[in-house]
């Protein structure tokens, strides 16, 4: 069941990274580059953009391996991941407000730590 709901997680995760990307270059980019900021920060606003996505991916793929490998560490570091997309999703409401991706990386990252607290101890078999 651990594995299950991790997996969920993961998935919502990479496919909110996605969305996330496919959003930026499809129409924030347009908007970005078409305003009168300076180019330092429509650079700026873009590395932001692409990181924060490429951060959620990352983050998957290492709970991911973490879940399905043989980690001695494999629930703190669960746990750890999970917290830190949790912690993402609560700083950006007040400033973004609620939105499609905010509520899919929350949901991602209940869904992680969920299963990140039902872990058995150590997954390494002996």
């Amino acid at each position: 069941m651990s594995r299950t709901l991790v997996t969920l997680g993961c998935i919502v995760l990479v496919v909110a990274a996605g969305i996330h990307c496919l959003v930026y270059q499809e129409f924030t980019a347009t908007a970005v580059h078409a305003s009168n900021l300076p180019i330092a920060l429509q650079s700026v606003f873009e590395v932001a953009f692409l990181s924060m996505a490429w951060s959620w991916i990352v983050l998957a793929l290492i709970v991911l391996v973490i879940t399905f490998g043989e980690a001695r560490l494999g629930k703190p570091i669960t746990l750890i991941c999970g917290f830190a997309v949790l912690i993402q999703a609560v700083f950006t409401v007040p400033i973004l407000g609620f939105f499609i991706g905010n509520e899919m990386i929350s949901a991602a990252s209940v869904l992680i730590i969920t299963g990140g607290f039902l872990f058995r101890g150590s997954r390494v078999e002996t």
